[in-house]
């Protein structure tokens, strides 16, 4: 959700274009970084679509522009073979711009308010069996893979907490509480939640951080122009010492930097291909496996959603429509003609 900006417009005025038009990109993403506080990868995805739109418009004047001729854009975006939620995307990226252009004086009303989105049909999301589960997360192994603990605590988190990759990357050791069975979550708009761990994956991170993670400071460390001190374990009650503050992520690189994104997808793909399930799976199909599961288990939607940091239970509704196994059950024995 969108936060309210309460700044007051200023008057209108005619600029040259497209001259603006890196100034107004650099200014609309502070607006919505620092005003919006939109998250990095929604920032990142609407600066590529408002690269998009300044290419199309090319010498055009922003301020002539109407519902009429922003409808040739959207025809423009089918053309470029962009999927349904993509399309969706564009459109709301630029009535935000146009929002911004509102508050900055440079147009007086917001034509892409006007542009209707596309009715998108529900996607059921793709969910890994208990018995794929349970191959994927015994995949790392000893003497094969040069940080298979590591590997393995990332899996096991992946499906423990149904984080997304970004809150799992960006995951900090003060951030794991191994002894209360939980860990802190910073999800979509720096919001926090608390989301527990199962004993498996507090054990498997305990390997991790014991045996694999001093190995992989100490490469880190050697680096003497950074005059680093590698992290130490957490203490019996989950802390971590104040000492360890530029090592803190909770899961490294081979050479002790921050993980990436990309290395998490690499990781589950890996593995994925080792046990032969398909590689199209993703870090969010163990997301959206931890979610059907819970469901399937008995857990109230309500609790589901709040573990998943979803704003709203619509969005953690489409996990009722995955697992028709509990649903006939649930119909035969509740339905009178069952």
């Amino acid at each position: 959700m969108l936060h309210n900006v309460r700044r007051r417009r200023l008057a209108v005025r005619e600029v040259q274009q497209p001259a603006f038009h890196q100034t107004w990109l650099d200014s609309f993403l502070k607006y919505i970084t620092n005003e919006l506080q939109l998250a990095e990868n929604t920032i990142a995805a609407y600066q590529r679509d408002m690269r998009r739109f300044f290419r199309w418009l090319g010498n055009r004047s922003v301020q002539h522009l109407n519902v009429t001729i922003l409808a040739d854009y959207v025809a423009y975006l089918q053309k470029q073979n962009l999927s349904p939620s993509s399309r969706a995307r564009h459109i709301v990226s630029l009535r935000i711009f146009f929002r911004f252009l509102q508050l900055e004086g440079i147009v007086t009303d917001n034509p892409a308010e006007l542009l209707g989105s596309e009715k998108l049909w529900e996607r059921i999301p793709d969910v890994l069996s208990l018995g794929q589960v349970s191959a994927l997360l015994e995949a790392p192994t000893e003497g094969i893979d040069k940080l298979w603990r590591r590997d393995r605590a990332v899996l096991e988190f992946f499906y423990a907490t149904g984080c997304r990759v970004s809150e799992l990357v960006n995951m900090t050791i003060p951030n794991v509480r191994l002894t209360e069975g939980y860990c802190l979550c910073t999800g979509k708009g720096n919001k926090e939640r608390l989301v527990p761990l199962g004993r498996r994956a507090v054990a498997a991170f305990e390997q991790w951080i014991q045996n694999e993670r001093p190995v992989v400071e100490n490469r880190r460390s050697g680096d003497a122009a950074l005059n680093l001190q590698p992290n130490r374990p957490p203490s019996a009650d989950g802390t971590v010492s104040a000492a360890s503050v530029r090592l803190h992520w909770a899961f490294l690189s081979y050479k002790g930097h921050k993980i990436r994104r990309e290395a998490m997808w690499e990781l589950i793909k890996k593995y994925a291909l080792r046990i032969g399930v398909p590689t199209s799976i993703t870090p969010h199909t163990m997301r959206h496996s931890f979610a059907t599961h819970l469901l399937t288990g008995g857990a109230d939607l309500r609790q589901v959603q709040e573990m998943l940091g979803h704003a709203s239970i619509a969005t953690t509704q489409i996990y009722t429509h995955v697992d028709m196994t509990r649903l006939k059950a649930v119909h035969n024995k509740c339905h009178p003609r069952g």
